[in-house]
């Protein structure tokens, strides 16, 4: 059977699980031509790969990156550029290994629960608005600001401008794709700039009054050599900014769509909210919001009778992975009380996501008081309105019938 995996088609952005099936089952090592890249799909294939030192995520190192006609950067934002495409998520040990344990001492278990009552507010904030409004839509009111206003205090950033950090990030984000349409690279350069000197302007105030926040640890690492240069404490702070909240963001409303498409789940978790923990961890494997990771061959292997070449571009599929039913019973279905649940939604391996405890506690959060508060809620659409996106997830809004209301 013939099988290609084309993201880039309305129907795969819409639905892209009749391709992971597909390519599991057909062609689980399948080298794209449309990418001229490998791509894997099954569990237990991308959790061996996503672990395996002979793969690393630095794309300096691959064939194909090199041989991309990528659009040009503007001189003058080139070494900006670069520094951006060296952030932690495409970095490799050891420079993977300094940042990432920099960054990590700002979501250990304490720091993370200390911002618990932080998100309780403001989840409390947007559903007490919509009681006054009288309309709901689930993803511009809550699952869309809360996420990077969140994300910007823990780096120590105002949240009253959460709504120009979200523009840049989405922008930037462009640039860290190794297919980025040429269409989106201008606007990419502006954001990256503008936010390079509003970063600037920051690190130089922390530099003058250090403050108890990660950019002020980090800011006191590059004082001391261990963050290289402003460029790479920059990059660090960006990916933070915009990766901390878009993930989040798909998170939630993923979670509230698909409770919402199994309305026995949905009376089962408000019926019995023990199961929050299980749930949350059904809402990352059954709807991942990041579908698609990147790795690079640094060595030869070989997997199911065929050969990824040293330089070789890997696309590793986390959400076919995360309906593989040789690893999951009922892959397709939702199951909150799933107790078995090997995701693979956060990664895994050196590169497993930094921030996974926060996302956790941010959907707990908010699911828990949406069904103690509107344990009936409806979707006020019947359509489904996901993003055109490859690497993620997730939906542009969510209009929910928040039923019994108080007012």
């Amino acid at each position: 059977m013939l099988v290609e995996y084309n993201p880039l088609l309305p129907e795969h952005q819409l639905d892209p699980y009749p391709t992971y099936d597909r390519l599991r089952t057909h062609d689980p090592v399948h080298f794209s031509e449309i990418f001229r890249a490998w791509v894997v799909s099954r569990h237990a294939d991308v959790s061996a790969l996503l672990r395996d030192p002979r793969f690393g995520s630095d794309r300096h190192n691959s064939d194909l990156i090199h041989a991309s006609p990528l659009p040009p950067v503007r001189e003058d934002l080139q070494p900006l550029a670069d520094a951006l495409k060296r952030n932690l998520l495409f970095s490799d040990p050891p420079d993977h290994t300094r940042v990432r344990a920099l960054v990590a001492k700002a979501f250990t278990p304490a720091k993370v629960d200390g911002h618990r009552g932080r998100i309780q507010s403001l989840v409390d904030e947007a559903f007490a608005r919509a009681d006054v409004d009288g309309g709901f839509d689930f993803v511009r009111d809550l699952a869309d600001p809360m996420p990077v206003m969140v994300v910007a205090e823990l780096l120590g950033l105002p949240p009253s401008q959460h709504r120009q950090f979200k523009v840049w990030s989405e922008e930037i984000g462009a640039l860290l794709d190794p297919f980025v349409p040429h269409a989106a690279i201008d606007p990419a350069q502006a954001s990256a700039r503008d936010m390079f000197r509003f970063f600037q302007e920051v690190f130089a105030d922390r530099r003058r009054r250090p403050r108890d926040d990660l950019i002020g640890t980090l800011v006191d690492a590059e004082s001391r050599g261990e963050i290289r240069d402003e460029l790479e404490l920059f990059a660090t702070c960006a990916l933070l900014l915009g990766a901390g909240h878009q993930t989040t963001t798909n998170l939630l409303g993923n979670a509230v769509h698909a409770l919402l498409q199994y309305p026995d789940q949905r009376a089962r978790l408000a019926t019995h909210p023990d199961l929050m923990a299980t749930a949350i961890e059904e809402f990352l494997r059954y709807e991942s919001p990041v579908q698609v990771t990147a790795r690079i061959a640094n060595a030869d292997y070989s997997l199911h009778g065929k050969t990824m070449a040293r330089g070789d571009f890997v696309i590793v599929l986390l959400g076919s992975a995360n309906r593989d039913p040789a690893e999951f019973v009922d892959a397709d279905r939702l199951d909150v009380g799933r107790r078995i649940n090997r995701h693979l939604a956060f990664s895994t391996g050196v590169h497993a996501c930094v921030g996974a405890l926060l996302a956790r506690l941010e959907a707990e959060t908010t699911i828990s008081t949406l069904l103690r508060r509107f344990p009936r809620v409806s979707p006020a659409s019947e359509w489904s309105d996901w993003k055109p996106m490859v690497i993620s997830r997730g939906l542009n809004s969510l209009p929910l019938r928040l039923h019994g209301a108080p007012r």
